[in-house]
């Protein structure tokens, strides 16, 4: 008999640190990618309150209205807030006080409503979400608390009791769809906040068994992802601009906290608040250079952080998906005033982030078992797996294993909805 509550099958989420994306499969067939922002299958995981007319703003909507110069708050990786202090503080949504974990609820509860008119509206009962191989690293406690905090906020959101699988399984699976034959495979999943890695045996004989954990032969992963590679790009290329590492008057180098935080997209609105921008005006007397404070406090008393954090992350991806110099314009914060990120500085700047990285990734195969060379594939997922220079890294640490690219933004959601 029919459910006349729930549509069939399992609905999955990948709430993503940078990107997020929802797909359904029914009781047989393969997973369907589900529009969450127009026709888009894949949504930033961003919101904007509009201060104005009170209203929520999500996905490249809330990117536009921040960036057109609307009156109000941007939000952007939110995930990196699970497992820390911050998720329970309470900040200030259109005239009263909610917590971070609310502000979580509020964007999952967009992409269930999103889910449910793509499925004649109704949800699945069986909801499958995402979770990085640590939300914390070295810390189980902390982890533990931060997928119960997850699990609440989709409570909260109308999803009801859901179930968790690891993203590089999930994205191991979606693969699986596509074999014609049986493989050792690992999985290479790069988001914005983390890099998870899977060593899983898989085919279409081996995807028909009800039980494959005998198939999952390692994983691990490391706290290193998109928005890292932005901040070590941003503190490298532009915050000298604005006075980091300047050396003042008195041979101290300037305070360099308020540039950390700047070049962290989720702390950047840390730094709007009155006592902290006291603490920025008062650094004026550190400086040696007044034209370089004065650019730092215009950046800040106009809310402009994460315009700045969303220039370098575009001048990242066209450097690399170019292979050729791109300029980061801060015309608009002086006239003349740039920086440039090209494909030498990505090499350079990314080089120990990414070796941390692939290091996570090779103790993954020798967890497994397994040596480099015994590998049929390594399967690529995640934003950030388009990183040319990572991928060049992989090479080097994988010599002669095939680099078989997925949907790097809805693998993973895919994979869920199978799980």
């Amino acid at each position: 008999m029919a459910d006349p509550l729930h549509a069939p099958g399992t609905l999955g989420i990948d709430f993503g640190t940078s990107n997020s994306a929802a797909a359904w499969r029914g009781q047989q067939g393969p997973a369907r990618l589900l529009p969450l922002e127009g026709q888009a299958r894949v949504m930033p995981t961003a919101l904007f309150f509009h201060a104005e007319e009170q209203g929520t703003h999500f996905g490249r909507d809330a990117m536009a209205q921040y960036l057109d110069g609307e009156p109000g708050r941007l939000m952007r990786s939110l995930k990196s807030l699970l497992g820390s202090a911050l998720l329970q503080e309470r900040t200030a949504v259109h005239g009263r006080p909610v917590s971070y974990q609310d502000v979580i609820g509020m964007f999952l509860r967009r992409v269930a409503d999103r889910a449910r008119e793509a499925l004649d509206g109704r949800l699945p009962q069986r909801v499958v979400l995402g979770r990085p191989v640590h939300f914390v690293d070295d810390n189980p406690q902390r982890d533990g608390q931060a997928q119960q905090a997850l699990a609440e906020a989709a409570r909260l959101a109308g999803l009801g009791e859901v179930h968790f699988q690891l993203e590089p399984i999930a994205a191991a699976l979606d693969y699986e769809q596509r074999l014609e034959r049986e493989a050792l495979v690992l999985v290479v999943d790069i988001g914005g906040g983390t890099s998870d890695f899977t060593v899983v045996r898989l085919g279409p004989e081996r995807m028909r068994a009800a039980e494959r954990h005998s198939d999952i032969l390692a994983t691990s992963g490391v706290h290193i992802g998109g928005t890292d590679f932005d901040q070590r790009l941003n503190l490298a290329q532009v915050m000298p601009l604005l006075g980091y590492r300047h050396t003042g008057s008195s041979g101290r180098e300037v305070p360099s906290r308020v540039f950390f935080d700047l070049s962290t997209w989720h702390l950047i609105q840390w730094l709007y608040a009155p006592k902290a921008l006291a603490d920025a005006r008062a650094l004026r007397s550190d400086y040696a250079d007044a034209r370089l404070h004065r650019r730092l406090m215009a950046v800040l008393e106009q809310r402009e952080g994460h315009r700045l954090a969303d220039a370098v992350e575009q001048a990242k991806i066209q450097a690399s998906s170019l292979h050729a110099d791109a300029p980061v314009d801060l015309t608009w914060l002086e006239p003349g005033l740039q920086a440039l990120v090209s494909a030498p500085i990505l090499h350079t700047q990314l080089q120990a982030l990414l070796g941390q990285v692939v290091a996570c990734a090779l103790e993954c195969v020798r967890l497994a078992g397994a040596r480099p060379q015994a590998l049929d594939a390594i399967y690529l997922t995640g934003g950030s797996s388009a990183l040319r220079t990572l991928r060049e890294v992989l090479q080097q640490s994988f010599p002669g294993v095939p680099q078989i690219e997925g949907d790097l933004f809805g693998g993973v959601a895919s994979g869920l909805a199978c799980a």
